[in-house]
């Protein structure tokens, strides 16, 4: 990846309709993502965390991660479920309109052109959900190059098998076509070892995507219709837990680029749909049998928004000035107390959210000095909140609370200031903040996994994050750096708060069973956290490219009145030390080796930090030989050294394991 400097302009066959990089983007901590890595890693989830300090809940990828439990958030300040980073395409949120997570399958890596990832608050131009950072990627217009069409194949000893194609053309001189489209199915490992029972399944996996564009230029604008789906089937590596999960999306931009003569603008409206089921088990204390515990049998849910924009650009910098409007509409269907195989209860349960909200910010440049600013202010409502429980035999209602709707208005900022000092030297500092309102899922819908139950909660408060951070780097030809300290507190930060012990009865939640814990989503007092992250990469000719990049974060829990057990806790699921390797080596011309390295240090999967996850390494190779102009094939080992890396424990200690080792292999064409 290269290190914090400003974004390097894309040079594509053609643009998308956008906005060129912000002039105000180099005050602040931004990541471009080796577009290799991409390509070479097994998933984008695994690639996106080659940036230290991003976080996946669990640790688990995407290969055998439940999709509620696929958040992503940065900086270490403690990963959840929902996620504290806000995930876009084309500037498209791709965060789950009910629970914020985000479906990696959903995003076909042969589609990505671009990551950006933006490490601290995101006030200013990107809005609600940034409130940890952003993942922004950026769509591909066409293959590339003179190429029209890639195809690829890949199969592993697991017996996992994927395939994928993309191709683009030009229609009617002006129009550029892409679409792209993958397609993936195969067993793999049981994620449980030691104390391992009849109960305990392989997880696999099925799923495809195809995603779609079409970029027309209309001289004094650009406009781009993008719109694709995705459906993904799990089975989740117990006896009768299972998801199955769909979706779509569509998006029209119609964007001009700015110059000192001309304004630049946007103006972008979107859609996204998805749909769930998910299902959990009750296991035995041998885990040789299991009960279905629930069933949610359905979450239609949709998110919706549009933006607007206007730059101006002149000698002295930019200003820009803006609009967003974001929504969320959903609920969810599920049966649950289930007796002999069958259910008692159903629930329906869901709501509506709403945030608009406006921004300015400008960036004034003078010689070596950059100085950048922006204010926002963002109106929050939560609307139509309900949980309805009723018994299945009779139709009486056993819970029907009454939920208030409720709003906020609130405002945001950030700042920096950027001085370079010459021979490719500089030094920056930054301040910020940024909000989350809670989602759809938090608020009104409980949920089970093993023998644990965690109960929903309609008075979540939004989250909201303050930081400053100071930085030095150099951007010296073969070599890029930047070293960065940081301190944040994110206040009212939701948690899963363990409240009791099972066996025993619990408000709302009812029985939990022997060995399963009683959790309820709070908002704590706050999470503070001090860290440090560095980034180098060093560049020898065509021949050898060596990354390196840490993050450590101390990160502390207070819980305030309502959690005060929680004081100086770490907060769960949070590493205190994150460093990742890479190498990318032309051995000759049309050989090339890569390799991977991830190291993560312990983390706790409670928040009581009774349960410790140990440390451990991934470590990835892989061979790529193109054999002829047209033609290429690839060898890949991931989790080389087999490490056990635990993703979970559970209440009565039970480790469940990300993947063993695994090899891979496969070809690809381009013509």
């Amino acid at each position: 990846m290269a290190v914090d400097q400003p974004p390097a302009v894309e040079t594509v066959v053609v643009n998308a309709a956008r906005l060129p990089t912000s002039l105000a983007d180099a005050a602040f901590s931004i990541i471009n993502l080796d577009p290799n890595a991409i390509q070479t890693l097994p998933r984008l989830d695994r690639a996106l965390e080659s940036s230290p300090g991003l976080s996946l809940f669990r640790r688990g990828s995407s290969a055998g991660a439940n999709p509620t439990t696929q958040g992503v958030s940065l900086r270490s300040i403690g990963p959840t479920a929902a996620g504290r980073a806000l995930v876009t395409v084309d500037g498209v949120p791709q965060n789950d309109p009910f629970g914020n997570w985000v479906i990696w399958t959903s995003i076909p890596t042969e589609a990505i052109q671009s990551v950006s990832i933006v490490r601290g608050a995101g006030a200013g131009p990107y809005g609600a959900g940034a409130l940890t950072g952003v993942i922004a990627m950026d769509e591909r217009a066409s293959v590339g190059g003179d190429d029209h069409l890639t195809l690829s194949a890949e199969g592993s000893d697991l017996g996992t098998r994927r395939g994928s194609v993309s191709g683009s053309t030009i229609a009617f001189d002006k129009v550029q076509l892409f679409a792209a489209g993958t397609t993936e199915q195969g067993d793999s490992w049981i994620p449980v070892r030691e104390g391992r029972g009849s109960a305990d399944m392989p997880l696999t996996l099925r799923d495809s995507s195809a995603t779609g564009k079409a970029v027309v230029d209309l001289g004094f604008a650009k406009l781009t219709a993008e719109g694709g789906g995705y459906t993904e089937a799990r089975d989740s590596g117990t006896l009768f837990a299972k998801s199955a999960s769909h979706g779509d999306d569509a998006a029209v931009t119609l964007a001009a680029q700015p110059d000192t003569a001309h304004l630049g603008w946007r103006l972008q409206t979107w859609v996204r749909q998805s749909d769930l089921y998910n299902t959990a088990a009750a296991i035995s204390n041998n885990r040789n049998t299991a009960t279905l515990s629930n069933a949610e049998y359905s979450t239609p849910a949709t998110g919706y928004g549009a933006n607007a924009a206007v730059r101006k650009m002149a000698d002295w910098g930019s200003l820009e000035v803006g609009v967003d409007f974001r929504a969320t509409s959903g609920q969810e269907s599920e049966f649950l107390t289930y007796v002999g195989g069958n259910p008692t209860k159903q629930r329906n349960a869901g709501g509506d959210t709403q945030q608009i909200g406006g921004y300015a910010e400008g960036a004034w440049r003078s010689g070596p000095w950059l100085i950048t600013g922006g204010v926002r202010a963002d109106q929050w409502q939560q609307t139509n909140g309900h949980r309805l429980e009723t018994l299945i035999a009779t139709g009486a209602v056993t819970l029907n609370p009454v939920i208030a709707n409720r709003s906020g208005v609130l405002p945001s900022m950030r700042g920096g200031v950027r001085y370079d000092l010459g021979q490719g030297l500089y030094v920056r500092a930054a301040g910020y903040e940024g909000f989350r309102a809670p989602s759809l899922n938090e608020l009104y819908r409980p949920f089970r996994v093993g023998n644990n139950v965690t109960e929903a909660n309609e008075n979540l408060k939004p989250e909201r994050l303050y930081g400053a951070e100071v930085a030095v780097g150099g951007d010296q030809g073969a070599l890029n750096w930047s070293a960065t300290g940081f301190v944040n507190q994110l206040r009212d930060p939701i948690a899963n708060v363990t409240l009791g012990v099972g066996p025993g009865s619990f408000p709302r939640a009812g029985v939990v069973p022997a060995g399963g814990l009683f959790i309820q989503r709070q908002n704590l007092d706050a999470i503070n956290a001090t860290g440090v992250e560095a980034d180098a990469q060093y560049k020898l000719a065509r021949m050898l490219t060596l990354r390196l990049s840490g993050d450590f974060t101390d990160a502390k829990v207070s819980g305030g009145a309502l959690s005060p057990q929680l004081t100086g806790k770490h907060p769960a699921e949070t590493p205190r030390l994150t460093a990742t390797a890479a190498a990318e080596w032309t051995v000759v011309k049309d050989l090339t080796i890569t390799g991977n390295v991830r190291y993560e240090d312990i983390r706790y999967a409670d928040d009581q930090n009774t349960l410790v996850l140990p440390p451990g390494a991934l470590v990835s190779l892989r061979l790529d030989w193109q054999a002829t102009h047209n033609w290429g094939v690839f060898l890949g080992v991931d989790n080389l050294t087999n490490t056990a890396l635990a993703t979970d424990q559970t209440a009565d200690h039970i480790h469940v394991y990300d993947e063993p080792r695994v090899f891979r292999f496969g070809f690809r064409f381009r013509g």
